[in-house]
């Protein structure tokens, strides 16, 4: 069995997206593109979080949108507060309050948003709402053996709702508009190019110790236990393992990785808005697992890059036509190669590759191997 936490290709793999994301882009791109790319990167967090929560579990969530504007919108109410000092906001009804709600007649600051003043608690609420959250979801559907198809249903319902209700609390989460005019973090202006250009290689570190935590997970015992329980539930649990709590921890650790992605994307953008955490957003974020390779942390990682870059590429020509082009992708996704540009590699790219260098083609990666995954579990 094997124990290493990376092969050597998986090794050569880290290395090309770490030299892609740490030297490449910044060296390549001013300011406002590497920002750009960023942004771009905030959301391959949630993208490998559904490698490990779809791609090996068998949980396709189609409200990761969630986490990601929850882990935004505390990070945002840190940074709201801090610029809404009473010295900056002397003109307002009643200063030291945030503008949006001195604007729906709010007098006072109400007491939820009293602790994120202390940026301490921000950043522990930036994990712990989103994977409380995550937990009580997943606990009232998985210890009732919801799953498959009624799943992903409900948790498109649940962005819808959470949406509804942000938009709807205007005076006290901004509504359609989100909390905007960031300014400052601890006294830093996040504002200033050499922020952004500090904040990317913030980002991008984190990303790399997400995808470092994800193959830890991966090729743990509990990694093996998610593919045998994606191929072969019932096996699984007449095994003597608890499903249910499986399903819970890992669908708990993909919202976390969103969170700290909707974060790092408040940070970097400067707003967070409930235009990221209904249903749209959320099958986008499908996509770019889909895309990259639902099996493949590294893939979605360029799954990320690659769509959103395709977005906001093709929008700028031809917005009318950009959601029709993303349905045709996931559609083309799904019919043609499966396993995304990761799986493609795999079955094209390396054969070749092999026969160039006389050499026999890998053996299949651990997460594509048949569901004798259980008996390993059992060692």
């Amino acid at each position: 069995m094997n124990t290493t936490l990376y092969t050597r290709r998986e090794w050569i793999a880290l290395a090309i997206v770490a030299a892609l994301i740490l030297i490449v882009f910044p060296v390549t791109m001013d300011v406002f593109r590497l920002n750009l790319v960023g942004k771009y990167l905030t959301y391959a967090f949630v993208a490998v979080g559904l490698v490990l929560c779809w791609g090996h579990g068998g949980i396709l969530s189609l409200g990761q949108g969630i986490f990601f504007g929850l882990g935004g919108y505390c990070m945002a109410m840190f940074l709201k507060l801090e610029a809404s000092s009473p010295e900056n906001t002397a003109i307002q009804s009643t200063p030291g309050i945030p503008d949006f709600m001195d604007w729906n007649q709010v007098t006072e600051l109400p007491f939820w948003w009293v602790p994120f003043k202390s940026f301490p608690f921000a950043a522990a609420a930036v994990i712990l709402v989103p994977v409380v959250f995550a937990y009580v979801i997943g606990a009232a559907m998985f210890k009732r053996r919801v799953g498959g198809v009624y799943f992903a249903i409900i948790t498109q319902a649940i962005a819808a709702i959470l949406t509804i209700l942000i938009i709807g609390q205007q005076g006290y989460t901004g509504g359609v508009n989100g909390i905007t005019d960031l300014r400052t973090l601890l006294g830093w202006d996040i504002r200033t190019d050499s922020a952004k250009f500090i904040l990317y290689f913030v980002n991008a570190v984190l990303l790399i110790a997400v995808l470092v935590l994800g193959q830890m997970v991966r090729m743990s015992k509990f990694g093996r236990l998610l593919i045998a329980m994606r191929d072969k539930e019932d096996r699984v649990r007449f095994s003597g393992y608890s499903v249910a709590d499986f399903k819970i921890f890992i669908f708990c650790l993909a919202a976390a990785f969103s969170a700290i992605g909707g974060a790092m994307f408040t940070l970097q953008v400067g707003f967070m808005s409930p235009s990221f955490v209904g249903i749209v957003p959320s099958i986008e974020m499908v996509i770019f697992a889909a895309v990259g390779g639902r099996l493949s942390l590294f893939g979605a990682v360029y799954g990320a890059l690659i769509v959103n870059w395709a977005k906001t590429s093709f929008s700028e020509t031809f917005p009318e036509l950009w959601l029709f082009a993303m349905g045709g992708l996931f559609i083309a996704v799904v019919m043609a190669f499966p396993n995304g540009l990761a799986g493609l590699y795999r079955s094209h790219v390396e054969p070749f590759l092999a026969k160039l260098t006389r050499k026999s083609p890998p053996s299949p990666a651990p997460d594509t191997a048949p569901v004798e995954a259980v008996k390993l579990a059992a060692e």
